[in-house]
């Protein structure tokens, strides 16, 4: 019984990494890796400042966490703007 089972998990295995495999990868330079990963983190913690605002009562905190998302929206802005400058980094990114 053992084996049968550890066979169905090694063709899903095998059905699900080749899923993966048909999906066509961007090939990025190191300097658009490195901004699309800052990007993305800046967005995660753009997330979390919203979360945190949307639960605060203190008016001194709301007012730190509001300064806090404007600071990252204008970073994100300026990452995108670098996309913007090299269109073909830019192509099939998706938000």
């Amino acid at each position: 019984m053992a084996r049968g089972w550890e066979s169905k998990a090694v063709e899903a295995q095998q059905a699900e990494a080749s899923e993966k495999g048909s999906v066509p990868h961007r090939h990025l330079s190191a300097a658009d890796a490195a901004r699309l990963r800052a990007v993305e983190g800046l967005r995660l913690s753009r997330q979390r400042i919203l979360q945190q605002l949307a639960a605060s009562q203190d008016p001194r905190h709301r007012k730190m966490l509001e300064g806090a998302l404007a600071d990252l929206e204008q970073k994100i802005r300026g990452l995108d703007g670098d996309a913007s400058a090299h269109p073909r980094s830019a192509e099939g990114e998706q938000r």
